[in-house]
């Protein structure tokens, strides 16, 4: 018998702010994800990410992953530059709900008039890099150990998308 799965992709709403927690601390926990070692508050990061470019993946109405927009710098020439995250929930990756999730991230940001979208990722985390260079990405660069988690130098690509529609 086969069991048919519906996915979705919907605005991030506080309800689901546990479900997002959890998922990001899978992410941490991979040690592959972020430099981050605790998941903040929701009112933590609720103040750290833009309204209006934060969106959740569900499959068969379950929240399985999540996506959302940072401000780069309050400056005003950087108003069109953000930073985005991404993180899958461990059961639902290799589905291809993060292809579909960053697709829409995209479209966010070119609705909203985003003209750069940039990554650091890991190099270690080769799934993201070839994710993002499917999607239009480009390497900038690398920051060679830019900073250190669990006592360990890590090195971080650099990855951009400049918009073609808010050049």
């Amino acid at each position: 018998m086969t069991t048919l799965t519906r996915t979705s992709i919907r605005d991030l709403r506080p309800a689901d702010w546990n479900e997002v927690a959890r998922i990001y601390e899978e992410g941490i926990l991979t040690g592959n994800a972020t430099f981050e070692t605790d998941v903040p508050s929701w009112k933590t990061w609720d103040a750290g990410h833009l309204a209006g470019h934060r969106l959740v993946v569900t499959l068969d109405d379950a929240v399985v992953g999540w996506a959302a927009l940072s401000a780069v710098s309050g400056r005003e020439c950087y108003s069109g530059v953000a930073e985005h995250s991404i993180y899958i929930a461990e059961r639902a990756r290799g589905l291809g709900l993060g292809r579909q999730l960053l697709v829409a991230l995209v479209a966010s940001s070119e609705a909203g008039g985003i003209w750069t979208l940039q990554s650091g990722v890991f190099p270690e985390n080769e799934a993201s890099i070839a994710l993002h260079l499917a999607l239009g990405f480009r390497v900038v660069g690398v920051r060679e150990r830019i900073g250190r988690s669990h006592d360990v130098w890590r090195d971080v690509v650099l990855l951009e998308r400049r918009s073609e529609t808010n050049a």
